[in-house]
């Protein structure tokens, strides 16, 4: 772990706050530091809890590398479509605390967990994208068909449709909305809920029921690796 991202086990759950400046960007330092948190909450056989800082879960990318070149956007996309894998996969239940804003891969890190909590308030959650001069990558968009309402899918990825947390939930990006002070009692609730389940029987039961997209997600990423990031200015 590093002090951008922070790691405290309890009893029945673990919980991963993501501290990376005003902006929580999701850098090559926060992905890596994520695979080790993920590691241990693995080993220690725990409900995994995903949050933020109050008024932002995370803006995106880090954007010092993604207008480095298109070599350096294309290395740190990957690593976030790898993450996806990893996140959607993992064996335990990972649920996020959306503590605020979720644009870009904050919002697309929703979609790879098994239940979504966000906040109350004057906050944005979706895929920005478009709107910035990203030509979408092959991986998130099959992310997004799996994960998002289907009648929200374009709107979301090719119009870069951003929403309150309410319309969040119809969209896909969220499962329920409370107030601030509500997130984490109601996030630590649900991992009491999810320790019910048998933890063999979710983790296969999950990769079955997701094995259709996941292997999609698989092929989109490597035909990422073939193209450039397009990032249009």
């Amino acid at each position: 772990m590093n002090e951008a991202v922070q790691y405290q086990s309890e009893e029945k759950h673990v919980l991963i706050t993501l501290k990376n400046g005003k902006a929580n960007a999701i850098s090559h330092k926060v992905i890596d530091a994520l695979n080790t948190a993920l590691n241990k909450a693995e080993q220690e056989q725990k409900v995994v809890i995903l949050t933020g800082q109050s008024g932002i879960f995370s803006a995106g990318f880090d954007l010092k590398v993604m207008t480095k070149s298109a070599d350096a956007a294309k290395e740190l996309v990957t690593k976030g479509s790898k993450l996806s894998l990893r996140m959607l996969s993992f064996p335990m239940p990972i649920i996020i605390a959306c503590s605020g804003h979720a644009i870009a891969k904050g919002a697309f890190m929703l979609l790879y967990a098994d239940y979504r909590i966000g906040v109350e308030g004057d906050f944005k959650i979706g895929l920005n994208e478009v709107m910035i001069g990203m030509t979408m990558h092959h991986a998130g968009i099959e992310v997004a068909r799996a994960r998002l309402a289907p009648i929200f899918f374009e709107r979301s990825v090719s119009n870069s449709e951003i929403y309150t947390p309410k319309d969040a939930v119809s969209a896909g990006f969220l499962d329920t909305i409370v107030s601030e002070e509500e997130l984490l009692p109601t996030a630590i609730q649900t991992a009491m809920l999810f320790t019910q389940l048998n933890k063999k029987a979710h983790a296969t039961t999950k990769v079955k029921l997701r094995a259709p997209y996941l292997d999609i997600i698989r092929k989109a990423i490597d035909l990422d690796l073939k193209n450039e990031i397009t990032i249009n200015s």
